[in-house]
């Protein structure tokens, strides 16, 4: 195989934490750097809490997938085994190889979560679930003991040397995914970046997005999340968004659903998307 097609996966892990179910449980996979060399032995964590800080390591059997995916499209997926944990993380080692941009995604099982009305409100209100929020106060049913059952879907995207390819859009068929319209290595700050979400492969309208950057702040955020970008999916599922700044980015979203099922009150499908910029 050329050096650009190879990939090898060595002994990996990952850090992927269960949070306060009421603050701050999105997930992301964070590289210290998201340019790496060619033919080089790196890691990458899995932040379950913010973009900043995790919380606990996640069951090896939680993780229906982990996909490696190479410059011209090839995928790998590490074993159970390749993982280790190291005090309250885990991470994923593996060997890049030759040129090119890369995606890298890990998609969660279904785990169910019981919660108060008040705490549930709490939470809708925490991590932006605005419409889900409006919803339940425009039924009543905001003070209602509510049972939701959730799955998580991250991708990064990073630069492996110079080359820019055409895998930075690879698809992973997760349940919803957050895919870019342009390889975010091709960006600089001032340009805009566009995302198109899908939902079981088709694109999702009218979905709120938010993004942001490292140690982005605001003097008014209150306790909830501060985030640079809160924007809606057209009909065609795409969002445009300025890269204002420098750094290491995210794109985050959680799709929630009522559910039809007797004992689920809603299903909730999260997902994530973290690059750089320089």
């Amino acid at each position: 195989m050329s050096c650009k097609g190879r990939l090898v996966v060595l002994a990996g892990s990952v850090l992927l934490v269960m949070g306060n179910p009421l603050h701050g449980h999105e997930l992301f996979l964070k590289f210290r750097t998201y340019f790496l060399p060619p033919l080089a032995n790196v890691s990458v964590s899995l932040l379950n809490g913010t973009f900043e800080k995790s919380e606990n390591a996640i069951f090896r059997d939680r993780m229906l997938d982990v996909s490696i995916v190479g410059p011209v499209d090839e995928v790998v997926h590490p074993e159970s085994a390749q993982w280790r944990d190291e005090n309250d993380a885990a991470l994923l080692d593996f060997e890049t190889g030759g040129p090119g941009t890369y995606v890298i995604g890990v998609s969660t099982a279904p785990r169910m979560i019981e919660l108060s009305g008040a705490d549930f409100t709490e939470y809708l209100e925490h991590d932006g679930l605005l419409d889900m929020l409006a919803e339940r106060k425009r039924k009543g049913i905001s003070e209602q003991d509510t049972r939701e059952r959730y799955s998580k879907h991250v991708k990064a995207i990073v630069q492996v040397g110079d080359d820019r390819t055409g895998s930075f859009d690879h698809r992973l068929d997760y349940p919803i995914e957050i895919i870019p319209l342009e390889n975010p290595y091709v960006l600089k700050p001032g340009d805009t970046m566009g995302v198109v979400v899908l939902k079981e492969g088709k694109p999702m309208g009218k979905q709120l997005l938010y993004a942001s950057y490292e140690s982005f702040s605001s003097e008014d955020s209150d306790d909830r999340h501060p985030e640079a970008v809160q924007t809606r999916t057209d009909k065609n599922g795409q969002a445009r968004f300025t890269i204002e700044k420098p750094g290491r980015w995210y794109v985050r979203l959680i799709h929630m659903a009522s559910s039809m099922e007797l004992d689920v009150d809603y299903e909730s499908n999260w997902a994530t998307l973290t690059f750089e910029i320089r």
